[in-house]
């Protein structure tokens, strides 16, 4: 793929770290959901992969709106005021804090993420109201340890909070290495505390996505990897599953609507006893 001059459309800062040679996930996301933050590679290897698997855009935006749905319940119904969002993404519509905040506007929220170009992007879109509190924590999902450190200083972690992992722990390839992240971050909440989760998957109609995860990890970063319903029923050992327990984020408490088509991408909500 050929590289990328800064001053196309794209990002608006471009920070030294960023490679603006090779496609990011972060960014190529952002295309499929129709933003602007991202480089031609970017858009020629997301654009690359929606030939090969036409319903990833669908499952771009049935991850997103899983969010909302998720952070609605739990910041209303749940009462739960602590959000840390793990793999924060570019920002763009109903962000976490925005949708957590709307719904209770002295919500907490932390965000987490190692690319600059999202750090860059949360410190200048993403603001508080006024009563809650929104913090950012440069800092690799892989390092638990350092992310609830971090997150110490904004939020009561002797208090309930919600860690959401979206479509982040399809980066760490070692399933056991996924399941320790897990149990370390949990482990370390009290609770009543609850773990959101996403994850690209093989099965519900996602057969047609393992060329293009394969093209995806020739061709971009971070690499990638999809699981199954055990290995991401594991990733919830020891916590209650909300109903409807593991199914396409899309079926997640999607309401009264006509059956919502799946997407091939995991959603459950679990919380801690």
């Amino acid at each position: 793929m050929p590289g990328a001059d800064v001053t196309e459309t794209g990002p608006r800062t471009a920070p030294s770290r960023v490679r603006a040679d090779i496609a990011h996930n972060a960014r190529v996301w952002n295309h499929w959901l129709g933003g602007g933050d991202n480089y031609p590679v970017d858009r020629a290897v997301g654009d690359r992969v929606t030939g090969m698997y036409p319903s990833i855009g669908e499952v771009a935006r049935a991850d997103r709106a899983f969010l909302g749905r998720v952070v609605r319940h739990l910041a209303g119904d749940a009462g739960i005021g602590q959000f840390l969002d793990i793999g924060t993404g570019l920002p763009t519509a109903d962000n976490t804090h925005e949708v957590a905040q709307h719904t209770a506007p002295d919500a907490r929220v932390v965000y987490v993420d190692n690319d600059p170009i999202v750090l860059a992007h949360a410190r200048s879109l993403l603001t508080s109201s006024p009563e809650g509190a929104t913090e950012y924590v440069d800092a690799d999902a892989r390092d638990p340890e350092r992310i609830l450190r971090a997150a110490g200083r904004t939020l009561d972690l002797r208090r309930p909070v919600a860690v959401m992992m979206l479509g982040i722990l399809n980066f760490v390839l070692d399933t056991d290495e996924a399941r320790s992240i897990v149990t370390r971050l949990m482990d370390a909440l009290p609770p009543g505390s609850h773990l959101v989760l996403t994850h690209p998957t093989l099965e519900m109609g996602g057969e047609g996505n393992e060329a293009a995860m394969r093209f995806w990890n020739e061709n971009a970063t971070p690499p990638i990897t999809a699981r199954s319903r055990s290995d991401f029923a594991s990733f919830l050992d020891g916590l209650e599953i909300l109903e409807p327990g593991i199914v396409s984020c899309s079926r997640w408490r999607s309401g009264p609507t006509p059956r919502t088509p799946e997407v091939a991408q995991f959603g459950a909500v679990g919380r801690k006893p």
